[in-house]
């Protein structure tokens, strides 16, 4: 067995992120911000070496110093479970917090019919779950039911992609679910956790105008892979809204369901009241983050305090533990996809 794990962050500059002084990362709880553009902190990584950093490496107790990649091959059954990885056999989740103080670009990944036929590229599903959002945020996500393939291609090359992009306005718990193929971007002053597919393979469609060199357009990659019209309806809710999710009570904590993809199923918890949660072994592995408030996690091996920002690896056979978690406590807790679950999504 293991205990929980936690990594290292790795923070990532970016032409969208926030000017030094109005980080909502910081905010959030992050320390040792970079001064550069911090858009994004990857909390849980198992990338290629072809991507830089883009492997985790255990922070405290008894695993210390080792990445996500060496215990998955050290520890595979205890870390892993009944988990299907990655095709490459890495870890089936890359999770991270993005700080959109711009609009990140109009974007798509590639689906399963493109990776086929392109080994280099990785199949990229993903959901953002809003922690914050200044008033009149907005995402982008599908285009109208009516667009064609040319239609949009001639509105992008012309400046008039918005015409064509459905746009929803966010706040606070809600959940944007993003199956490969779709086109989206997440609009400005938002901080969202994003649970994915463990792909760093982006294709830019549109830009705002930024005309920035080092950031190209893909736009062949892109409308080979991209979805329109009833296409981009894969069964799942593309929105679920904190105040109308489905919501379960008991012993002082608020459950609320927001995902369930054939990826990652992904629910919130609230603590009404100061609350002790247990965990164990379930043979698959968790991702656990600190949204708001504090928490301390115990466990046979390693205790330690978990304040907001923190994230948590519980491994598919973990320890048996706690988190103690006072009032105002708020956990996003996600569920890699087992074969069961994959088959019934």
């Amino acid at each position: 067995m293991l205990p929980p794990i936690r990594f290292r962050a790795l923070y990532k500059a970016r032409a969208w992120g926030p000017q030094p002084g109005d980080s909502l990362l910081a905010r959030l709880g992050k320390t040792g911000l970079p001064v550069a553009r911090t858009g994004e902190s990857w909390e849980l990584a198992d990338l290629p070496d072809t991507i830089a950093f883009g492997q985790s490496t255990v922070l405290g107790g008894p695993l210390a110093g080792q990445t996500l990649r060496q215990l998955r091959r050290t520890h595979h059954g205890d870390l892993l479970g009944m988990a299907t990885p990655a095709a490459d056999g890495a870890f089936p989740l890359l999770v991270k917090f993005l700080d959109a103080a711009e609009n990140l670009s109009l974007q798509v990944h590639p689906d399963a019919d493109f990776v086929r036929g392109h080994p280099e590229a990785h199949l990229k599903t993903e959901a953002w779950i809003v922690i914050d959002a200044k008033p009149g945020a907005r995402v982008y996500r599908g285009l109208h039911p009516s667009t064609t393939a040319a239609e949009f291609r001639l509105a992008v090359e012309s400046g008039r992609a918005l015409e064509h992009l459905e746009s929803l306005a966010v706040g606070p718990g809600d959940c944007v679910y993003l199956p490969s193929g779709t086109c989206h971007a997440l609009g400005a002053g938002i901080l969202a956790a994003e649970i994915q597919t463990p792909s760093d393979t982006t294709f830019r469609v549109w830009d705002w105008g930024r005309n920035d060199p080092n950031r190209p357009l893909h736009l062949e990659q892109a409308f080979a892979c991209m979805k329109f019209g009833a296409a981009q309806d894969d069964g799942i809710p593309p929105i679920v809204r904190s105040a109308t999710a489905p919501r379960l009570e008991a012993a002082g904590i608020a459950t609320r369901k927001l995902c369930r993809s054939r990826y990652f199923t992904i629910e919130s918890l609230e603590c009404l009241a100061d609350a002790r949660i247990p965990f164990a072994a379930t043979g698959v592995p968790e991702v656990w983050m600190v949204l708001a408030g504090s928490a301390r996690v115990h466990a046979a091996s390693d205790a330690f305090d978990a304040p907001a920002g923190t994230t948590l690896l519980l491994p598919a056979w973990v320890e048996d533990g706690h988190v103690d978690a006072p009032r105002g406590t708020l956990l996003l807790r996600t569920i890699c996809a087992s074969p069961l679950d994959r088959a019934i999504a």
